[in-house]
């Protein structure tokens, strides 16, 4: 049999009709692959024959009996019974709705058989009612075992899927591995085809820590590496170097109100040298919220300008698009650079001239949303382009950004969101990585504070006082469930409570919002036309609030580490002193304190992190997911931290020719082919 048999559809599957070929894609079951990839969650143990006087009730056990006495009621819904015993004791196995041929010849009279089900005590008996088992001596090794269970969907019976998982499993082709045999030994791992058969067939499915378990962690971590391997060799191609005279960002940096920091100056080093390099840029700027990255990302701008060039700058919403423009109006006042602001909103006229001073290149810095990307925008010399907020963006959207600007296009982006570091590695291989470690000295650390929530009334007149100043608040609601209509249902109620205590001065923000009306709202924030904003979404990332100096948290103990952090940026961005007051129920976990005293210690989003990460696990850290950095299905960095570098350093350190048979084979197992346009297995 052809590997090909792996990439099939399910409805090709023996036993696969329209409608079970249905259920198995609500449960994002396609492909053959997708049945191999889904893993037991538990096993029933089947494996133990027992005596009749050995059972116990409740439990799903095994006996092996002689069939005495087949009862058929005449009398419609009485059950049928078939009654049965060992040298120990009597049984009933019950049925109801089975056809009388069927079972006499399930239960032939005076034989043994093999039965497995629920024990139940009925009228001083033992009994199995519908077992799930029943078969013949010489078929023992059918039951006789332990027998694996899957999480199904709805309208997927569970027998029945487990005979397509075994049909499955043993129809495998033998396939060439694509680790040699000295290192599976080296590193205590198991052959590709032996590992898939432990986990269905014994308990290796439901431990993430035995060797076929971690070999498929392997895998899927290699084929992750090899895809952003692939990635930045096809990013990082030769290009022609800026060449300046003087760099602009000296200049400009001389005017500037404030010094940067230390790490912002490191970081201007790094982007300047790829720069002037021969191979093309694609590094990401990590960096903590208020850490300055959009400066250092105006002055790299200015350099490409001053080289001849043009640049790009893109945010993921008008605007924080909005103000990077006056940002940079600010910074390069006196400079003689055009700049201009593009969004799908901009009329058409202006809109029009904007493209044509893009394509003469009268326009040497453009500043906006995605619409700066689109097909019918030309630029004359694109030499730089910026995406803020990337963690957005996945590595085959990153890939496609890349070619926009052409092949002398040097390519930068920016992150607030901080990643542990060894998620970092596997989310960002493709490309070359500069922290910015501190803040600047002008930004004042956040005041955290814990309240218990029967104590909010508190806060009423502290919030007074504060709109009294001219002060604005944030009131950040958790999520209660993926459902629109519930989290506004939750939000509005404390919309409604609120702006009955400060009226006409309170906005909202929910799940069931869209886009353009969300932007209104925050507008109307940002002008300080209302002094309170409730959301129950996370507040966009990276727009600056500057009059916002108080934010309050509901439920804190609802959220990570690293979310509670980001929240707690969105204030003290201006100079007035910021306050978080994180708010919680009776009763906390002892992780749920660590966590809050954590917060309250430290102001770095690097750190809180890491310890978001040993505090919750990955599993449970619910904004990754959200943002897309989650993109594992076995491969936990907790667990597996070791693999994690083993594959980085596997593939870093092998010449991989990714087309190979094998490897195509790998990349298209763990769906990774199609983002960098693999060949066909």
């Amino acid at each position: 049999m052809k590997k090909d048999f792996i990439f099939n559809d399910v409805n090709k599957l023996k036993g696969v009709g329209p409608q079970l070929s249905k259920y198995l894609k609500k449960k994002k079951i396609e492909k053959v692959k997708d049945i191999i990839l889904n893993l037991p969650y538990s096993e029933t143990d089947r494996s133990k024959l027992y005596k009749l006087n050995e059972l116990e009730i409740g439990k799903i056990q095994t006996v092996k009996v002689i069939v005495k006495k087949l009862n058929f009621p005449r009398i419609r819904n009485l059950p049928n019974k078939i009654i049965c015993e060992d040298e120990t004791g009597k049984i009933n196995i019950v049925y109801f709705n089975s056809r009388e041929g069927y079972l006499r010849k399930l239960f032939p009279l005076n034989e043994w058989v093999i039965i497995s089900g629920k024990i139940n005590y009925f009228n001083k008996n033992y009994q199995i009612t519908n077992p799930d088992y029943v078969t013949t001596l010489d078929n023992k090794e059918y039951v006789v075992k332990n027998i694996p269970k899957y999480n199904l969907t709805k309208g997927i019976n569970e027998k029945k899927y487990r005979s397509i998982s075994e049909q499955v499993i043993d129809q495998i082709p033998t396939i060439t591995d694509w680790l040699n045999e000295d290192f599976i030994v080296k590193h205590n791992l198991l052959n590709w085809n032996a590992s898939i058969n432990k986990l269905h067939k014994s308990k290796d499915g439901k431990n993430n820590s035995s060797k076929s378990f971690r070999r498929l962690v392997f895998d899927e971590l290699c084929a992750n590496f090899f895809t952003l391997s692939e990635s930045r060799k096809r990013i990082k191609k030769d290009k022609l170097p800026k060449k300046f005279l003087k760099e602009k960002s000296i200049f400009i940096k001389k005017i500037l109100p404030f010094n940067l920091t230390k790490s912002q100056e490191k970081v201007l080093k790094e982007v300047n040298r790829d720069l002037f390099s021969k191979k093309r840029m694609f590094r990401i700027i990590q960096g903590d919220v208020g850490s300055g990255k959009t400066i250092v990302s105006l002055l790299a701008i200015s350099n490409v300008i001053e080289s001849g060039y043009q640049c790009a700058l893109m945010g993921p919403t008008e605007i924080l698009a909005k103000q990077h423009f006056e940002l940079a109006k600010k910074i390069f006042r006196d400079t003689n650079f055009e700049i201009d602001f593009l969004t799908g909103k901009t009329e058409s006229k202006e809109r029009k001239k904007i493209l044509e001073n893009l394509e003469s290149g009268k326009t040497n810095l453009i500043i906006g949303t995605h619409a700066l990307f689109q097909k019918k925008i030309n630029f004359k010399k694109l030499g730089l382009a910026i995406i803020d907020e990337q963690h957005k963006f996945g590595v085959k959207q990153r890939s496609e950004l890349a070619k926009k600007g052409g092949n002398n296009c040097d390519v930068l982006l920016m992150s607030a969101t901080p990643i542990p570091r060894t998620m970092m590695m596997s989310l960002y291989g493709d490309m070359d990585i500069s922290k910015i470690t501190e803040k600047p000295a002008s930004r004042k650390k956040i005041n955290t504070i814990s309240k218990p929530e029967k104590k909010v009334n508190e806060l009423w007149p502290y919030i007074k006082k504060q709109i009294f100043n001219q002060n604005q608040i944030f009131w950040v609601c958790p999520l209660i469930e993926e459902s629109s209509f519930l989290d506004y249902s939750s939000a509005k109620k404390k919309f409604d409570l609120i702006n009955k205590k400060f009226p006409n001065q309170v906005g909202l923000i929910h799940g069931a919002l869209n886009k353009s009306d969300k932007e209104i709202v925050l507008k109307r924030f940002l002008n300080k036309e209302i002094s309170i904003l409730v959301s129950t979404t996370v507040i966009e990332v990276g727009i600056d609030f500057p009059n916002a100096n108080l934010i309050v948290i509901e439920n804190s103990n609802k959220f990570g580490l690293a979310q509670l952090h980001q929240l707690r940026g969105r204030v003290g961005r201006g100079e007035k002193q910021g306050t978080c007051i994180l708010l919680f129920k009776d009763g906390l976990s002892k992780n749920a304190i660590k966590r809050i005293k954590i917060l309250k210690n430290s102001d770095d989003g690097f750190y809180i992190a890491e310890e978001d990460l040993k505090l919750r696990g990955f599993g449970d850290l619910i904004g990754y997911q959200q943002s897309g950095v989650k993109n594992f299905r076995f491969a936990d960095p907790i667990i597996h931290e070791d693999l994690f570098k083993l594959a980085e350093k596997y593939v870093y350190n092998n010449e991989i020719n990714i087309n190979q048979d094998k490897y195509s084979f790998l990349l298209k197992l763990f769906d990774r082919a199609e983002i960098i346009n693999v060949e066909e297995v």
